[in-house]
């Protein structure tokens, strides 16, 4: 069984979009590249990603490359269904995250924890902490002399946390979510740690930056979170984001050019919907206007003093969390394994995933020396490119 890719997961206007992404092919891992709806081979002239971005035109996009047809006559199956041959469509660049970015989930989520579920006392509170403060508090920047202010009110009435310091702090949560090439794309199972017991997806924008720090263009990301762990400590960040198949990206890179910009990117609309094996079927949104910092400001914490020789992509965080109960009431929402996930933004397409657990999810093997070696097999390692990537 197959889906018409078209049809089933790209932008509504994909025949105008600039794409990038990877693809499976007999001799091995292929950055392709999508004009004008034709896809081409650019292996001969970037054998990564990385490289094919690092040398992404101001204007335009990249030259020459193989055709290998219209996209429209591209059909793909899912891992569950048969062979899975659309990657993630990101190689060597490092795979970054930002926490707690949307404040006023942040905020909220505190406040209705101090106010135990009654509406009105919600309310008490919200209105007192936005008279010391001096307005809405939902629209407080981070870092500026508003979020000191409230942060000041908080701690006053014991309300401060350390989600709430990078919610509305001058610093940002920037974390690195999984190793180079672990990502799995389109189409393929994500996983879950087998010993988890309260669990969710998060829908996220994810900006792909190159090595100069330009953000090229954005793809959709499921930033998988054991809340179980993290809920427990704030140390086990680790264990709770980074596991085998626990971070989805894809379908592909939407490069910003005349018909989507990062403005695109501000206004973008993340539809979320699971599922269930036993007919539960759960729906969300995430609305990036809601965000507390821009995405060019966490781009910029996540450069810091860093150097990334390879660029990296950043998930820019959600607004999604699933309160639905599930199967016991009071109990919330926890993912099932069969759960079906699919992340939906007009403009970027949809990226779809089927829910297993890391112990049981494809194993992951292909690493930084097996796709050096596949290159080298191919004859698409160049000592010239490389001298000229190092000048």
């Amino acid at each position: 069984m197959t889906d018409s890719l078209p049809a089933a997961m790209l932008p509504v206007d994909w025949r105008d979009a600039t794409l990038v992404g990877r693809i499976l092919l007999p001799e091995g891992p292929t950055p392709v590249l999508v004009r004008g709806g034709e896809v081409f081979d650019m292996s001969a002239v970037a054998p990564t990603v990385a490289q094919l971005l690092a040398a992404w035109p101001e204007k335009g996009a990249p030259a020459g490359g193989r055709s290998l047809g219209k996209l429209e006559d591209f059909a793909f199956q899912k891992s569950w269904e048969g062979q899975s041959t659309l990657l993630a469509p990101i190689d060597l660049q490092v795979v970054k995250a930002a926490g707690v970015t949307f404040a006023v989930s942040a905020v909220e989520r505190v406040i209705e924890e101090r106010a135990r579920g009654d509406y009105n006392k919600a309310q008490a509170i919200r209105d007192d902490l936005a008279a010391r403060v001096g307005g809405d508090i939902r629209s407080v920047v981070p870092g500026t002399e508003a979020s000191a202010k409230l942060k000041e009110a908080l701690i006053a009435d014991g309300l401060w946390s350390q989600y709430l310091e990078v919610a509305i702090g001058p610093d940002a949560e920037v974390f690195t979510k999984a190793p180079v090439l672990s990502s799995v794309g389109w189409g393929e199972e994500v996983g879950v740690r087998s010993d988890s017991t309260w669990n969710n997806p998060e829908p996220e924008v994810v900006m792909v930056v190159d090595p100069k720090g330009r953000a090229l263009g954005a793809t959709l990301g499921n930033d998988v979170n054991l809340r179980c762990f993290e809920g427990r400590s704030a140390l086990l960040l680790g264990k709770a984001k980074d596991n085998n198949a626990s971070c989805a990206l894809g379908p592909f890179i939407r490069m910003f050019d005349e018909g989507f910009t990062l403005d695109d990117v501000r206004s973008a609309v993340l539809d979320l919907r699971i599922d269930g094996p036993e007919g539960y079927v759960l729906e969300g949104r995430s609305s990036m206007d809601q965000i507390s910092r821009d995405p060019l400001e966490l781009i910029r914490q996540a450069l810091s003093e860093h150097h990334y020789p390879d660029g990296f992509v950043l998930m820019l965080g959600t607004l999604f969390a699933p309160t639905q109960d599930r199967d016991t009431p009071g109990r919330g929402f926890t993912h099932k394994v069969g759960d079906i996930v699919t992340v939906t933004s007009p403009k970027l397409g949809t990226l779809e995933n089927r829910v297993t657990t890391s112990k049981d999810a494809r194993a992951w093997t292909f690493g930084i020396v097996a796709l050096m070696q596949n290159l080298v097999s191919r004859g698409l390692l160049k000592v010239e490119t490389f001298k000229a990537d190092a000048a």
